[in-house]
């Protein structure tokens, strides 16, 4: 049903007054529910990947494992300056690749000589790990780990014997800095590479080889509060695609199964089913948008003139965040270990659009008038009444999503004396559904209404927002 409890949560700061309406007791859960460390992770919306390794200096964006650790040189690397640009730009996290193919390590690791401590970069002595780990928690950003499961530098890949060493790797990020928010895994699993001179192709089981069940575990036990992210989760999955577009609906819920219809794996699952998820899958498992500012993932001279417009980038958080979904925006540094100007630039104009537009609720004193607020229904409708009219383009919306998703589809009407006019549709609400509207349009009366749902309406927010005058069409 939808209650006074529940509808009433639609309108900001009404949630405390649940209990004085005399409703007894909250709606019973629906479904897979998030964790804690999920709900943190849903409140970051977006967050920024930093692809940065000898790649940067080779001008490859897969390194083949036999680079000199001595080409890592970045002269000017400031990590204050990178994280400053990225907490601009309204960014509430920090992903490094502390790890790409190529098994560089970005801090002094003991597990390979292949890494910042063979480098004569500050004498052996930088960890850019340690720097940008550092620089994040002053500006109050959380920091993450990309540590990649493949490695074409080292002799014993392909082998048992690798496995204890990329858990060394791994142990050594989440206990030797501090509390890490996401460890990030993708799906590139075996084929060429160095190998400590053999230069052959090792191909190995993805299945099986990793363990991952283990390996997960150990990140559980190091660090509970990280989500873990992969193409299966367990906690983030990945949205099938690098384009950084989430599927339209794109539930929460989502039970992988590999290629083949067979148990799914991290570089094996059904990428088409990845962007949507499933309605009523039994995990709670959100999608993680991936995309690059740039065309390619790391920095290249030949890239500077490609970078996505502000345009570009508001459109891809409409198709991300919008549909319920984290963006992680991915700005590599260039080769004196900085953001490069033209990179800045939009980073901000992004921020400043983002923090104008969300800035004031202009439902937030709307006069809230519920239907169905007794009974067991799962369709019923919300008029806000205003003032004066009000002109907005985008609307917001959110579940409480502690019990679980439970709107399938939701309506919004405009009133036009004598009539209602419908204005807009959505599904999947999940954490969050923005509906950016073609064009700013005014109101003195909306209906909201809940067209489908699986489980008694749990709203927590409707808001509506004004673009600035000067916003990207």
């Amino acid at each position: 049903m939808i209650s006074r409890r529940t509808i009433l949560a639609a309108a900001p700061g009404m949630l405390a007054a649940w209990p004085a309406l005399g409703v007894s007791a909250a709606p019973v859960p629906y479904g897979a529910l998030p964790t804690k460390r999920q709900l943190r992770w849903h409140g970051l919306e977006t967050t920024a990947f930093l692809h940065f390794t000898v790649n940067t200096f080779t001008d490859k964006e897969w390194g083949y494992g036999d680079e000199d650790p001595n080409i890592f040189q970045p002269a000017k690397f400031d990590a204050d300056a990178i994280i400053d640009a990225l907490a601009a730009a309204g960014m509430r996290g920090v992903i490094l690749t502390c790890k790409h193919h190529d098994g560089f390590c970005l801090w002094p690791t003991r597990t390979t000589d292949h890494s910042v401590r063979n480098s004569s970069w500050r004498r052996g002595k930088g960890d850019v790990v340690r720097d940008l780990f550092a620089a994040a928690a002053r500006r109050k950003l959380l920091f993450g780990v990309y540590v990649s499961p493949w490695d074409r530098n080292n002799p014993n890949y392909g082998s048992p014997a690798y496995i204890g060493i990329y858990r060394r790797q791994l142990t050594e990020l989440l206990t030797g800095y501090g509390p890490i928010f996401e460890v990030w895994h993708d799906g590139a699993n075996g084929g060429d590479g160095y190998y400590g001179g053999a230069r052959d192709k090792r191909t190995i089981d993805k299945r099986t080889y990793y363990d991952w069940p283990n390996t997960w575990a150990l990140v559980r036990k190091l660090q509970p509060g990280a989500a873990i992210f992969s193409d299966v989760g367990p906690d983030v999955r990945w949205v099938g695609n690098e384009r950084g577009i989430a599927g339209d609906p794109c539930w929460a819920t989502y039970d992988p199964v590999g290629a083949s219809g067979g148990p799914a794996s991290p570089g094996d699952v059904r990428e088409r089913e990845s962007p949507t998820g499933h309605r009523h899958g039994t995990h709670w498992m959100p999608a993680e948008c991936d995309v690059s500012i740039r065309p390619g993932w790391f920095w290249h001279q030949n890239e500077n003139a490609r970078v996505k417009t502000l345009a570009q980038l508001t459109d891809l958080y409409y198709k991300s965040v919008g549909r319920g979904a984290n963006l992680l925006l991915n700005i590599p540094p260039n080769r004196d270990g900085l953001l490069q100007t033209e990179d800045i630039a939009v980073l901000r104009a992004f921020g400043d659009y983002r923090r104008a537009t969300f800035a004031r609720d202009l439902a937030a004193k709307a006069k809230v008038t519920p239907s169905n607020v007794g009974g067991n229904v799962l369709a019923a409708e919300v008029i806000f009444d205003f003032a004066q009219p009000v002109t907005f383009r985008v609307i917001r919306l959110r579940e409480d999503i502690r019990l679980g998703q439970r709107i399938d589809s939701v309506a919004v009407d405009r009133w036009n004396p004598g009539t209602w006019e419908p204005l807009a549709t959505a599904t999947s609400i999940g954490p969050r559904r923005l509906i950016r509207l073609e064009k700013p349009v005014e109101a003195i009366r909306l209906r909201l209404r809940v067209t489908q749902a699986s489980a008694s309406p749990v709203l927590s927010e409707f808001a509506l927002f004004a673009e600035p005058d000067d916003a990207v069409r």
